[in-house]
């Protein structure tokens, strides 16, 4: 009975081997054709949890400033509030610039070509710096440099007073500009948009932003620019126009 079982055992064995060898030939005979009609139907798409997670921190900062900051105060009062009657005004500069240069890091940062070798090659715990981080850091040294300088200008006029005014009318500026910004990356991010089309419309945008803002700052009540008109004009040539090309010229080029 034992010799029976093994020798039906080994002819098993030696069956499975025989069909074992056909499908291997077989494979092996067919695998670059089977692989010539391959096609992979799977899509991955595009993960942009990372912009819903940064909008999400803008918002939040925005809520942190108006109940805690501003005191409580609604969108009409702070807009609308005067230079005298504000407190914190500094805090809500600061959380204001933030939002508005992490919003526009988002939006830009789909355009740039390509990140700088020097930049690339810049490793900080194992990490390198991609297209947003990059932007990120282009954006924050033009905004740092930019408000350092406007400072120093009004410093060296002797009009120091005027400079708070300055930043404190700005903030509500950047305050607005910074919820179209959160909307365009909304749409940029999430709606079927053709995004090379779209760039020419940015850039019209951002031409209107600027020519608003100077005008903005030139006709406002609260007088934020200099008396003297060669000091308005050195201001929004030094201070406006030359920053934003060297800005453009570090990102695109």
């Amino acid at each position: 009975m034992t010799s029976f079982f093994i020798s039906v055992c080994k002819d098993s064995l030696f069956n499975l081997f025989i069909l074992y060898k056909i499908f291997y030939n077989f494979a092996k005979n067919n695998r670059l054709l089977l692989s010539q009609n391959f096609v992979n139907h799977v899509r991955i798409p595009e993960n942009n949890d990372w912009v819903i997670f940064i909008l999400l921190g803008c918002i939040f900062l925005y809520l942190f400033m108006m109940n805690i900051v501003e005191r409580g105060a609604n969108l009409k009062d702070f807009l609308l509030q005067k230079y005298f009657d504000a407190s914190n005004n500094l805090a809500s500069w600061i959380i204001t610039s933030c939002v508005a240069t992490l919003t526009l890091a988002v939006l830009l940062s789909q355009y740039i070509p390509i990140v700088p070798k020097y930049i690339a090659d810049l490793q900080i715990l194992g990490y390198q710096m991609n297209k947003f981080g990059y932007c990120l850091f282009a954006i924050s040294i033009f905004y740092l440099i930019k408000s350092t300088l406007g400072f120093l200008f009004y410093q060296s006029i002797g009009d120091t007073k005027k400079w708070l005014i300055f930043y404190f009318t700005s903030t509500k500026f950047y305050f607005i500009l910074s919820f179209l910004l959160i909307i365009l990356c909304i749409t940029h991010y999430y709606f079927p948009v053709d995004r090379n089309k779209i760039f020419s419309s940015y850039l019209i945008f951002f031409s209107f932003v600027f020519i608003f803002k100077v005008f903005f700052y030139l006709f406002h009540k609260n007088k934020v620019l200099p008396e003297k008109w060669y000091y308005k004009f050195l201001y929004i040539c030094t201070l406006q126009i030359a920053p934003l090309l060297l800005l453009w010229k570090l990102l695109f080029f």
